[in-house]
């Protein structure tokens, strides 16, 4: 059983409530959920797979990793590769930013609230990889389909390609157990060689 402080169920609410206002859904697991929310909540639930007995500070990183996400859209940087990076430095920033109000609302130390931060932004701390890898888990399991459908082939294998560069051997191995359909196993395989194959 894990050992969680009673302002973790509270700080959690919250994170949640504003995640659920995302206007986009997906469908995910059989329910259609709104993809900020889901983002947060499938990320705990791969952080419980990579870490044994993961620490409050971690937990509450993988939940609001994109809070709010959506008021900063990708267009509005600009196209190309250096736009995106802009945008993801800028977004992981403001996630950070975001929590810290929610979590000092909640009761948590500015030491704790710290803690959480640095994970968002991926830190060179005990635990950002584990935020990373959850968060590369859960782009593949919400979004790989989608996309699928939008964009060229090629690019979307190269794209599967780099987000496994920012994965630890852990992250990659638990691909295999995220469920998709045979087409989406069918580009992680050309993408990522022999693994990860259909649980």
């Amino acid at each position: 059983m894990r050992n969680l402080s009673p302002r973790y169920d509270a700080a959690v609410a919250a994170i949640d409530d504003a995640n659920a206002a995302d206007p986009t859904a997906v469908d995910v697991r059989g329910q259609r959920v709104a993809l900020a929310l889901v983002h947060g909540r499938l990320a705990v639930e791969w952080i419980e797979q990579l870490v044994d007995n993961p620490r409050e500070a971690l937990l509450l990183a993988g939940r609001a990793h994109h809070l709010r996400r959506w008021e900063v859209p990708r267009d509005s940087y600009p196209v190309g590769r250096a736009g995106y990076l802009r945008w993801r430095r800028g977004q992981k920033a403001r996630h950070a930013t975001d929590v810290a109000a929610i979590l000092e609302a909640c009761g948590y130390e500015t030491s704790e609230i710290e803690d959480v931060q640095r994970l968002i932004r991926r830190e060179s701390v005990d635990g950002a990889q584990a935020v990373e890898d959850a968060a590369c888990l859960v782009f593949i399991e919400t979004q790989l389909a989608l996309l699928a459908n939008r964009m060229d082939h090629d690019l979307l294998v190269e794209v599967i390609r780099k987000t496994a560069r920012k994965m630890s051997d852990r992250g990659l191995e638990l691909v295999a157990s995220i469920p998709l359909g045979e087409a989406e196993h069918s580009l992680l395989s050309q993408a990522l060689g022999d693994s990860p194959s259909p649980a």
